[in-house]
């Protein structure tokens, strides 16, 4: 089988490695040479891929003139984004790629209007029954404490979080029954908890929207997806999480989170791989939580267990037929710092 190129974004994010590695261990044994791009010069990414570039952020000038003169000359085969903000950038000047012979595995931007932006989303699954934490889309702070009364706070924590964003950035838990002081001595540090008076003091009376939902205090699943000729669906249990990462995970079979991760995928549009996010409320039933439409952090995981969804978007892209996939049920993931010596641009050392 043919050798290919393929450049990979985000080459400073948590899941370059596990990218990295399901490109590597393909099921075609083939050889993929890889390009890292991050809008910052010094990450792991620049150590780890076969060639490495600074570009610009998505939002700038530059970037798009920067990214086709990179597939020009390295004569990239496919382009698999990583990052959230450049999706919609990328899928509307996908024929800039074509023409020099790069196909992006990314979906359409309408598609992706849908999943980034979480309100949209929840209205979308509401439509097609599936269940979504209680929400409520607020932009200043009486609206805020209203929306929370209505979901039973103070007795009960509340979540905020905006419509549009990612890695967890802007998520607060709402919890007056927090023992500040106890947190102060015996927890490290975290932004994740705080009290109603202190959400007030950051936001204050008027803000950009805020989804105001229901606290779900039970397990979070990913939900790796790949969208060939058919749909593979792999649930994830996130068995321990760090500032948004998944540090220990299972394969899990969970026939209701996958029957309505099907629904989802057919009624958003979205195309070669993405994910979606569920947790589960105080009855044990899996509600909707946001979704990713793109490469997700631990999908290295679907790889482990038998299932590479990384390289068969890479074989989508190329119109290359894709095989079923047999997934190996109850593969876990334990994460481990890792690390790299470098000196004089050169690696010395893995961990």
């Amino acid at each position: 089988m043919d050798s290919l190129t393929v450049l990979v974004t985000g080459a400073g994010s948590p899941g370059i490695k596990g990218t990295l590695y399901s490109l590597s261990q393909n099921f075609d044994n083939r050889t993929i040479r890889t390009i890292g791009t991050d809008i910052k010069q010094e990450v792991i990414g620049k150590y780890i891929c076969d060639k490495f570039y600074c570009i610009s952020r998505p939002s700038e000038k530059g970037y798009l003139d920067q990214l086709l003169s990179i597939c020009e000359q390295e004569c990239v085969d496919v382009l698999l984004p990583q990052n959230t903000a450049e999706l919609s950038v990328l899928a509307e000047k996908r024929s800039l790629f074509s023409s020099l012979g790069t196909s992006i595995a990314v979906s359409d931007a309408s598609a992706i209007s849908i999943a980034n932006d979480k309100f949209k989303l929840m209205k979308l699954a509401e439509h097609i029954d599936v269940p979504t934490a209680k929400y409520t889309l607020v932009n200043n702070f009486d609206s805020l404490v209203n929306s929370a009364y209505d979901l039973g706070w103070p007795e009960i924590p509340i979540v905020v979080k905006p419509p549009l964003s990612n890695g967890m950035r802007g998520v607060r838990i709402i919890n007056e029954s927090l023992d500040l002081k106890k947190m102060f001595y015996s927890e490290k540090p975290t932004s994740l908890f705080v009290k109603m008076d202190q959400l007030h003091e950051i936001l204050g009376s008027e803000f950009f929207p805020l989804l105001v939902m229901e606290y779900l205090p039970g397990v979070e699943y990913s939900v790796d997806v790949l969208k060939a000729r058919k749909y593979t669906i792999v649930p994830r249990k996130r068995d321990a999480i760090r500032s948004g990462i998944t540090f220990h995970g299972t394969v899990e079979y969970h026939e209701n989170i996958i029957a309505n991760t099907q629904k989802l995928s057919e009624a958003t549009g979205l195309d070669y791989v993405f994910g979606f996010q569920f947790k589960m409320d105080n009855h044990g039933n899996p509600k909707l939580l946001e979704s990713n439409p793109r490469v997700q952090g631990t999908m290295v995981l679907s790889t482990f267990a038998g299932a590479n969804l990384i390289y068969a978007a890479v074989k989508r892209a190329l119109n290359e037929e894709i095989p079923d996939f047999r997934v190996n049920w109850g593969t876990k993931i334990f994460r481990y710092w890792g690390g790299i010596g470098v000196h004089n641009e050169s690696n010395v050392g893995f961990l």
